[in-house]
């Protein structure tokens, strides 16, 4: 217990002490500040982006491609192919029928709306169903387009990300012209991204045939997937992969997260070793400028071991304010910040919103203490083995 006395007592003097050194404790703390806003806003990206893809699916959805794709991209159905599908066991029926959606896939190229270059968006035709598929998907400004027209819905996203999606406006894209008549929104999800139309109408504007590139079916429960899936991949008349729709789009995520979390990671590791030299630069001179306070406690009985823990809880502290200021300004700038960025798997830009976890702000402040205890560390140790005869006579 006299232990611990002697430890706050020490601790206290050393905090009372930090106004005289303000302006050195302030470089620490704004030093840490910038790289916990850096390291929480790359992260942030990569957060939000996991989040627009694997928030779309649902366990009781299943995709439907041509064996081997590796997205719809790659894939080709044949009609006949997806009403084979769309009657397997385990799909949910309605009243109008199977809730499945044969649907085609393309990008057609529109400018950004913050730089003007041309991006790949994604253009996809789909069945009414979709809508029984994706119950996330409402409409929220204009109407449904009708079906067999050139008649199109955009994501919200895409709306404010990309120039000439807006209500009323006419694109031309393949060999038709076409004509926004509704908003739709899907929670954040990546459908919001998109832009939807009639698929028979798709076909003939790209010369698709009658074919589609997958389908995606909404099951009796997430329990039937298993028996949906054996029942298709054993059919002599199919040649086609199933997955849940939530691992699908899981899986599409993980290549573009990986490498902003890869990088997020270097950059901020790059800045912190900068900011444990300056914290390592604020400790010694803390310790320079308490050297007699110092001495004189250890003169009076004051254990080396108090000194050390003293300036580590300094330092520490003075991280963790740090820590909080970067975490708040990086939620406050940019937390649902919208953007887009190009999804590896399909070549298309998926819209998303900067997602500033609890977790990633927890992950920066512990990033923020152990800058903090390193820069102390060394500083801490030349405290406690500082002569106290030598620094006696600075008195």
């Amino acid at each position: 217990m006299g232990s611990l006395k002697r430890l706050i007592a020490v601790t206290a003097l050393s905090l009372r002490t930090l106004p005289q050194r303000a302006g050195a404790s302030a470089v620490a703390v704004v030093g840490v500040a910038g790289v916990v806003l850096v390291f929480v806003a790359v992260l942030s990206i990569a957060e939000g982006f996991q989040a627009a893809l694997a928030g779309a699916g649902s366990p009781d959805t299943a995709i439907v491609m041509r064996g081997g794709s590796d997205s719809e991209l790659s894939s080709a159905l044949a009609l006949a192919d997806t009403r084979i599908i769309k009657d397997a066991a385990g799909v949910r029926r309605a009243d109008s029928g199977p809730v499945a959606s044969a649907e085609l896939f393309v990008v057609v190229d529109v400018p950004k709306r913050t730089t003007g270059t041309i991006a790949n968006v994604p253009l996809r035709g789909v069945e009414l169903a979709a809508f029984g598929v994706r119950e996330e998907v409402r409409l929220v400004e204009g109407r449904m387009f009708r079906p067999g027209t050139n008649e199109i819905i955009v994501g919200r996203m895409a709306t404010t990300q990309f120039l000439g999606l807006e209500l009323g406006s006419v694109q031309r894209w393949g060999e038709s012209t076409w004509e926004v008549v509704g908003i739709f929104e899907a929670d954040g999800t990546i459908s919001e991204s998109e832009i939807w139309c009639d698929a028979r109408v798709l076909q003939p504007a790209y010369r698709r045939g009658d074919s589609f590139q997958s389908v995606l079916a909404r099951l009796e429960s997430p329990d039937v997937f298993d028996r949906f899936r054996s029942t298709l991949t054993t059919d002599p008349r199919l040649d086609v992969m199933v997955e849940r729709e939530d691992t699908y789009y899981q899986g599409q995520s993980e290549l573009v997260h990986a490498l902003i979390t890869g990088l997020g990671t270097v950059i901020a590791v790059l800045m912190g070793i900068g900011a444990v030299f300056g914290a390592v630069n604020t400790m010694y001179n803390a310790v320079a400028a308490r050297t007699r306070e110092i001495a004189t406690l250890r003169a009076i009985g004051f254990s080396g071991s108090s000194v050390v823990v003293s300036v580590l809880l300094e330092s520490a502290l003075l991280s963790a304010i740090g820590g909080v200021l970067g975490g708040t300004i990086a939620y406050a700038a940019f937390h649902g910040y919208q953007t887009a960025t190009l999804n590896w798997q399909t070549f298309s830009q998926v819209s998303f919103a900067f997602n500033v976890t609890p977790a990633l702000l927890v992950q920066g402040g512990l990033y923020a203490l152990a800058m903090g205890i390193l820069g102390g560390l060394f500083p801490a140790i030349r405290a406690a083995r500082l002569p106290i005869v030598t620094a006696l006579r600075e008195l």
